[in-house]
């Protein structure tokens, strides 16, 4: 996966905004207002990229021991955010997937209102 499709694939989901509320460097998708993916442009640069991605407690605890690329989150909540290394052990597939399950538990944790505002705006 490259820069391109990570903009792709995220932008792509329902009602998901692109920012830059940090610096220059720190590209952040939300749903709903409330951040699911970051990732630094300069490691893309770099050739070292990787993605904070939110997560339930219990599966980033497991993930982390499972796979060397995924660790507690970067400058983020160690407990609910988990930073993904790319050119690693886990494969584009399973970061679309990690991506997802980010993007999903965001989603779920909107007020009923945002959620059927998300709802209204995309039908």
């Amino acid at each position: 996966m490259n820069i391109q499709q990570l903009y792709e694939f995220c932008l792509s989901k329902k009602a998901v905004t692109e920012h830059f509320p940090f610096d220059e460097d720190t590209l952040v998708f939300k749903v709903g207002g409330k951040m699911f993916c970051l990732t630094s442009l300069k490691e893309w640069e770099n050739g070292t990229p990787s993605l904070n991605l939110k997560g339930e407690p219990e599966n980033n605890a497991e993930l982390s021991a499972q796979y060397e690329a995924i660790n507690p989150g970067y400058h983020m909540s160690k407990i609910h955010w988990v930073t993904v290394d790319f050119n690693s052990d886990v494969s584009d597939k399973m970061m679309c997937e990690l991506i997802n399950q980010s993007y999903d538990l965001v989603y779920r944790g909107l007020t009923k209102k945002g959620r059927d505002e998300i709802e209204k705006e995309a039908n």
